[in-house]
């Protein structure tokens, strides 16, 4: 290679210094299905989103089921994630709480070292626990799904604006990113933080308890990487500029394709738009 071809890029947020033409694409699913959001749209602007600021292939894996209890194709079947490189939770399913099948959906990140991005209603899915009120103790099943997360929420306030404060501002998922509040949006409480969470960013809303709203989790005896964050119900929300960033350098965190400094790894970036 000659010289001049090691002479590095000047990159932005989301640009590597080598094109993601010359280096395979990140294989993500995105999961969304069940109740109360208008999952149809936000699956639409997540892959678009994500595939315009990063090098990945986002597969949609929907189901029009608007129920606590959406029958998602990957019940029953815990190798739904082979042959991917991340797994985005976003679905919303209270009341699937058999122990087998929230086991089969949790197997692809605790025995496969499957990567996961867990986005607002993810939070609230699978609770196999008897008392969601409560803090879970690590180990059992009422612990399954919240230690996978990283924090165990069982609740959320009214819709009103969030105010979205970065606590960790040395963290290169959001360094660079500036506070903001959100439209209308429901802030979900924290019934426990678990040891193996790290706090990225607090959420402060009128009449309700300051919560964390994004964090990262390292889960399970192999220290799996999960992004999460409880932001995220509105179409207006996931449509916003500051929240795809947010999602996107998730993504390339949990995948390990983000240097220190917050920058896409070479090839995992994709140029800004003038």
């Amino acid at each position: 290679m000659k010289p001049a071809a090691l002479l590095p890029l000047v990159a932005a947020v989301f640009c590597g210094t080598l094109s993601a033409q010359d280096v395979k694409p990140l294989k993500v699913m995105l999961i969304t299905g069940g109740c109360c959001h208008d999952y149809k749209a936000q699956t639409e602007i997540l892959k678009k989103g994500l595939e315009e600021r990063i090098n990945v292939t986002v597969d949609q894996v929907h189901v029009d089921d608007g129920s606590t209890k959406p029958k998602l194709p990957i019940y029953g079947n815990p190798d739904y994630a082979k042959g991917y490189d991340l797994v985005i939770h976003d679905e919303c399913a209270a009341d699937v709480k058999d122990e087998a099948t929230v086991r089969g959906v949790i197997k692809p990140h605790l025995e496969d070292k499957i990567p996961a991005v867990a986005l607002h209603c993810a939070m609230h899915s699978y609770r196999t626990a008897a008392d969601i009120t409560k803090p879970a103790k690590e180990g059992t099943v009422d612990a399954l799904w919240f230690e996978l997360l990283g924090v165990q929420s069982c609740r959320h306030g009214a819709q009103k604006p969030i105010e979205v404060s970065y606590t960790d501002k040395k963290s290169p998922i959001v360094s660079g990113f500036k506070d903001w509040t959100t439209v209308n949006e429901e802030l979900y409480n924290n019934v426990q933080v678990f040891d193996t969470a790290h706090e990225l960013a607090k959420g402060k809303q009128d009449g309700e308890k300051d919560s964390v709203v994004v964090w990262t989790n390292l889960y399970g005896k192999d220290k799996v990487r999960v992004f999460a964050t409880t932001i995220g119900h509105n179409n207006t929300t996931v449509g916003d500029a500051q929240y795809l960033d947010l999602v996107a350098k998730g993504v390339l965190w949990a995948t390990d394709k983000m240097d220190s400094a917050g920058k896409p790894k070479a090839g995992y970036g994709r140029p800004q738009k003038k």
